[in-house]
């Protein structure tokens, strides 16, 4: 109560500040739900209710989050909290990827004693010293066991997982971060193995040949990131391969027959990479480029309309004549002679041919490259290698046996010149792959690798790609777009190459007969043994399993598979590794929520396994965020310098601004971030703690216990504001239930501003503040605010989580003095309602529009200099028939409603306002504009209605 002067007013002060100084005080919120083990008591309290799983996407467990991990993760923790607070069992388990490449390059860096890597993870680089020392070995080996790097990668993997976590919780996310799962965890890591055996068990797992880097120093596979491109001088060709049947040449171009005899026809190809010419099975053109017949010196020559005019300058071809044209689909199957070989050529169609250099046909060897592989298996073409580990032609391979890869490129291009097949032949410099370890140029070599079969007949005879177009139906997805873009995927995606040539990650744990290289007949028996070993004592079990310890005899006669699993299987496979064996869990998965580059990757990994092991999707829904950019649109990089570190946000605005900014932000496009976007946010902030601020101040002396009024017993404006809480809460938790978080902040943002603040507070406070403090009339108002306080805290919960909680701390403050009451512990707030709530709804919707229309006439006077605040007003409104009677019912309240201090109410024809300046003297306390002010000689300050409120029995308020 305020004691400034003798005429006292109710303005209460609140322990919540009005700066939320968030970056400093967050943490103590933190470390008490911890103490309080706010997770464990939040499952306790759901328990029962129907469940909702939201299995979450496993970062990659290498280096500190980035401000798209801390989108990803707010919006799981948003929804988690929404379900929790809608009535469901939410449980959120979040989980790391830990296995592949970039850790093992990261421990690869650390032995070869990277400086940077080193003083990044001196304890990894203190044990790699110790144990070089302790097994005799040179201070510089770089050749270390293979079990010893994988406890390496364990160990840093689970550091990495520590610093991540650290950061994942300051964000506020509520979860079970003391039980998280791991693809490294040692039951994980068997699980999967489990599953690869459920795909083999159904009839999807096959062997074949997949090209792949490789590196012929290594003798080894090289992933993507293990590859460098680097400057090469190669030598350019341009290679004829001759027409066999004329005919169907004149027929493809549209010619009669007669027009092409005697002369002979090439289709011409160029490349970089002469050595790949033995293992030609085909050549490529584009079905809806346009194609010239072009008669030459040479003969006819097939090149491509766009490129005709420089490759017929490079052949140095003086006197041409274009003699016909056709589209590449009309040249599909034409038959070509191989340059050296006696074999066939055929014409084939692929998208991946382009017009950017060379003759727009495209030599095709699917044992040495991707492209060529893929349009190579749609056709049917021979896929067999002639090059071996070492870069060698392997035995048999004629012209060549026995020569590198190198040293094969002269003597191709003398063989061709021999041929009479080589049109050019020029020294290039150009862009091309070298391994990262040894700097050399590597090569694509088809090898011997493991696939998921989208084609051949498996679970209940259907192929997997029908099982999964029909997964992809039944799925609900958020934006809709995601729906044809993974369709697309499905429908096109080749065999998924299943096997990895690393050491961290988890085995494919089968044994193959040395001869037949078929699986043993027993491998699902054997593998669940394996996979109760790794049970045990994870995937060292299966690298150091002496293959007779399971198979006796047989040993001799079966290898044990080195190869371990993309890491995609494993992600893709933590459905089964992590729902199916948790209790606390459920499969299928509600939801699966990720950036939109998932749709290639987690989304899709996890269908198929899915769909191989049970027949369907593991998950109900799938919803796509965008992806992060700054201010301007453009992608983030360091080199930019406009990268924003979620870390940095937290320090100068703490954690519920970052958590506002996702949900403020529609996450179905590009999510801009930038200095100058946060501080739109925290004004945005700023408005919804004001709000909130208010309603707590005005409501300190208030004990719910004691001062609730019932519904039918508040003042009509009150159980208005009831009725309007309850239809923002409808609106603002169905957006949440759809996953629209963007429009649920907007009606939030627009409930404090406009609907409150600009409204029913402003009307509230001469109330509030002037009335007796225990009189009916404030306690009505104060029973409203205590409703909407509670409601509005408890919407807010999921993205203000901090300062929701700290709302609910200082509005339960008596009740729970140790602040162990939580939101999280409650769902959507009942909101009383009055009977006539559809009317009231109705009629204060007329009376609202009443005000604005009122608002407008004295904002005339006020931009005068007539009148300054709206008390100084006196309104004459005149009220059709349809306005009068509900105006007339709010009697002398409906002045307190427009905040003018005299108002006359006439019954006319239409709905007009009149304004005038008051001519009144203005109150000390309660500043209205008022006749009776000095009426009371011992008060001649007050108006009538104070000197009643203090001293008298109080002014009396209508509840009609």
């Amino acid at each position: 109560m305020s004691e400034d002067n003798k005429y006292p007013v109710n303005l209460l002060d609140t322990p919540f500040p009005m700066r939320g100084d968030l970056a400093k005080r967050e943490p103590g919120f933190l470390q008490r739900w911890q103490d309080q083990k706010l997770y464990e008591r939040v499952r306790a309290h759901s328990a029962g209710r129907p469940k909702f799983i939201l299995h979450d996407g496993p970062p990659y467990a290498n280096g500190d989050i980035h401000i798209g991990h801390a989108v990803n993760k707010v919006l799981k923790d948003l929804i988690v909290k929404t379900k929790t607070l809608a009535g469901f069992d939410a449980p959120y388990v979040p989980g790391w990827d830990c296995h592949g490449l970039p850790i093992e390059h990261q421990i690869e860096k650390i032995v070869k004693s990277d400086k940077a890597a080193v003083a990044a993870n001196p304890a990894i680089h203190a044990k790699i010293v110790a144990f070089r020392k302790e097994n005799g070995l040179d201070e510089k080996a770089t050749h270390l066991p293979a079990d010893f790097v994988r406890t390496l990668c364990r160990e840093y993997a689970e550091m990495q997982i520590e610093r991540q976590k650290k950061d994942f919780i300051r964000l506020g996310i509520t979860g079970d971060w003391g039980n998280p799962y791991k693809t490294m965890a040692f039951e994980t890591e068997a699980n999967i193995i489990r599953t690869l055996g459920e795909v083999h068990r159904h009839g999807y797992l096959v062997k074949g040949q997949k090209p792949v880097h490789w590196c012929v120093d290594c003798g080894s596979s090289l992933a993507e990131a293990e590859v460098e491109y680097e400057d090469k001088n190669s030598p350019a060709i341009d290679v004829a391969f001759q027409v066999l049947d004329m005919a169907a040449l004149a027929k493809a171009f549209g010619l009669p027959a007669e027009r092409l005899a005697g002369v002979p026809a090439y289709a011409v190809i160029w490349t970089t990479t002469p050595w790949t010419l033995p293992a030609n099975r085909a050549v490529c053109v584009h079905p809806e480029l346009t194609y010239d017949l072009i008669e030459t010196p040479k003969g006819l020559l097939i090149l491509v309309r766009e490129l005709a005019e420089s490759a017929i300058k490079r052949f140095g071809f003086e006197s041409v004549e274009v003699v016909a044209q056709a589209h590449g689909s009309k040249l599909e199957h034409l038959q070509l002679a191989h340059p050296f070989y006696d074999r066939v050529s055929p014409i084939i169609l692929g998208n991946h041919v382009t017009t950017e250099a060379g003759t727009g046909l495209v030599h095709t060897a699917p044992a040495h490259g991707l492209d060529d592989w893929l349009v190579g298996r749609h056709y049917g073409l021979d896929e067999d290698n002639p090059v071996g580990n070492d870069g060698r032609y392997k035995a048999g391979v004629a012209l060549f046996e026995g020569k590198t890869v190198w040293e094969a490129n002269p003597l191709v291009i003398e063989k061709l010149a021999e041929q009479d097949l080589l049109l050019a032949n020029v020294r290039l410099n150009h862009s091309y792959p070298h391994c990262w370890r040894h700097k050399t140029p590597i090569i694509f070599r088809a090898t011997a690798q493991w696939f998921i079969s989208m084609e051949k007949p498996g679970h209940a005879g259907q192929a997997l790609r029908a099982v999964a177009q029909k997964a992809v139906d039944d799925t609900e997805f958020f934006p809709d777009w995601g729906r044809p873009r993974l369709e697309a995927m499905i429908n096109n995606r080749p065999d998924w190459c299943v096997s990895r040539q690393r050491n961290w990650g988890t085995p494919m744990t089968f044994f193959v007969h040395k001869v037949t290289g078929e699986l043993h007949p027993r491998s699902l028996e054997l593998l669940e043994q394996v996979a109760q070993r790794v049970e045990k004592s994870g995937i060292n079990a299966w690298f150091s399993l002496d293959a007779a310890e399971l198979l006796g005899d047989e040993a001799k006669d079966y290898d044990k598979l080195n190869d371990t699993l993309d890491v995609w299987f494993d992600s893709g496979s933590t459905h089964f590794a992590v729902l199916k064996q948790r209790s606390e869990l459920a499969w299928p998965a509600d939801l699966y929520l990720e950036g939109s580059d998932q749709h290639r990757g987690w989304f899709q990994s996890s269908l198929l396994t899915g769909c191989a092991t049970q027949g369907r999707a593991p998950y109900k829904q799938l919803l796509t965020h965008g992806f992060t950019v700054d201010g301007k649109g453009e992608k983030m990089s360091k080199s930019k310098g406009n990268v924003v570190a979620p870390q940095k946000v937290i320090d100068q605005y703490g954690a519920d601004m970052l958590r506002l900014w996702v949900a403020s932000t529609d996450y179905s496009g590009e999510m801009s971030i930038s200095d100058e976007i946060l501080k739109r946010v925290a004004d945005s902030y700023r408005r919804v703690r004001n709000t909130l601020r208010f309603l707590l101040a005005n409501l300190s002396d208030f004990d719910a216990a004691r001062d609730l009024v019932a519904p039918d017993q508040l003042l009509t404006i009150d159980r208005y504001a009831l009725v309007l809480a309850q239809q923002v809460q409808d609106e603002v938790t169905a957006d949440y239930a759809r996953y629209s978080f963007h429009t649920a902040m907007q009606r939030i943002h627009h409930y404090c501003a406009d609907d409150l603040g600009g409204f029913y507070l402003d009307i509230l406070k001469d109330r509030l503040y002037t009335t007796a403090a225990n009189s009916p009339a404030r306690r009505s108002a104060q029973t409203a605010l205590y409703h909407i306080t509670r409601s509005l805290a408890l919407l807010l919960a999921p993205v203000l989580s901090f300062t929701a909680d700290e709302v609910w701390r200082t509005l339960n403050g008596a009740a729970d003095p140790n602040g162990e009451d939580n939101t999280l512990l409650h769902t959507w707030y009942a909101i009383p309602q009055a009977g006539d709530a559809a009317k009231l709804a109705e009629d204060w919707a007329k009376v609202r529009e009443l005000v604005a229309n009122a608002k407008k006439e004295m904002e005339v006077l006020r931009e005068a200099g007539s009148i300054g605040s709206s008390l100084q007003a006196e309104l004459t409104i005149t009220a059709d028939t349809t306005l009068y009677p509900l105006l007339a019912a709010l009697g002398d309240d409906l002045k307190f409603v427009l905040i003018v201090s005299k108002l006359s109410l006439a019954q006319g024809a239409e709905n007009k306002v009149a304004v005038a300046a008051s001519s009144a003297a203005k109150c000390e306390r309660c500043w209205h504009y008022r006749a009776d002010v000095g009426s009371h000689a011992e008060h001649s300050t007050l108006c009538g209605r104070c000197v009643s409120n203090l001293f008298g029995s109080g002014e009396v308020r209508a509840h009609a």
